[in-house]
């Protein structure tokens, strides 16, 4: 009877498997760095758009605070005519038409409100973790913060406005002020010389310090304006460089 000798796998040294260990280790780990600079490549990619976006913002709002201080500068010379004007009862008299043109476009402004669509995008949606510039996102939260006292002013001025239409409708035809809308919104100046309700001197002197009120709170707001645009201006530069935009 023929006998077969068995045949028996030759065992592998452990070096074999210590080299299988390292070549997969190796495979995987080179996948989780692949993985982790294709995800770093996104998120500085996002960062770059979110900077662009926002550059975007702070120049809309330097055009905006720049016709902002313009409309300002122009309402405190209206107001400061009409002061005059009411302080003088010669001025007065002989000045209605102006009076009620004064009254209704000296105290106008269309208050400022920043573009801040980024900025909301970014804490809305956790995004804000995405600018890692330390030195550009505490620039960037500085900007926006320093709106708040130019909220302020505005709101004060709001409060000195009120007061002062409270007195204006004892003192002025409303069927006059009426007569000056166009249909676009505008006001124009009358043509004859419309009579005031009453030339009462506690009247004209109560609405003339809140005009004077109104405008000490103007002249409060144009330099925080300037330096609100001087502050934007230098944050482009800034983003622009760190982040090579054109």
């Amino acid at each position: 009877m023929e006998v077969h000798a068995h045949t028996h796998t030759a065992r592998k040294k452990w070096t074999h498997y210590l080299w299988e260990f390292l070549m997969l280790f190796l495979a995987v780990f080179c996948g989780f760095l692949a993985e982790y600079q294709l995800e770093h490549m996104i998120e500085h990619q996002r960062e770059k758009e979110f900077i662009k976006s926002m550059v975007e913002d702070l120049q809309d709002d330097h055009e905006k605070l720049n016709q902002y201080a313009l409309s300002l500068e122009s309402g405190i010379k209206a107001m400061d005519t009409l002061i005059n004007l009411l302080t003088d009862d010669e001025q007065l008299k002989e000045n209605t038409s102006l009076v009620y043109y004064l009254a209704r476009v000296a105290p106008r402004v269309s208050l400022f409100t920043s573009n801040n669509r980024t900025l909301e995008q970014l804490k809305n949606s956790g995004s804000f973790r995405l600018i890692r510039n330390n030195k550009a996102s505490n620039k960037i939260i500085e900007y926006y913060s320093n709106f708040t006292f130019v909220d302020l002013l505005q709101n004060l001025f709001l409060r000195e406005f009120d007061e002062y239409k409270r007195i204006a409708s004892k003192i002025f035809n409303p069927a006059v002020f009426k007569m000056m809308e166009k249909e676009n919104g505008e006001i124009s100046r009358q043509a004859n010389s419309p009579s005031l309700r009453t030339t009462n001197p506690e009247l004209l002197n109560e609405i003339g310090v809140y005009a004077v009120y109104m405008n000490g709170s103007r002249r409060s707001i144009v330099p925080a304006v300037e330096a609100q645009q001087k502050k934007g201006a230098e944050l482009i530069v800034y983003l622009k460089t760190e982040y090579h935009l054109k």
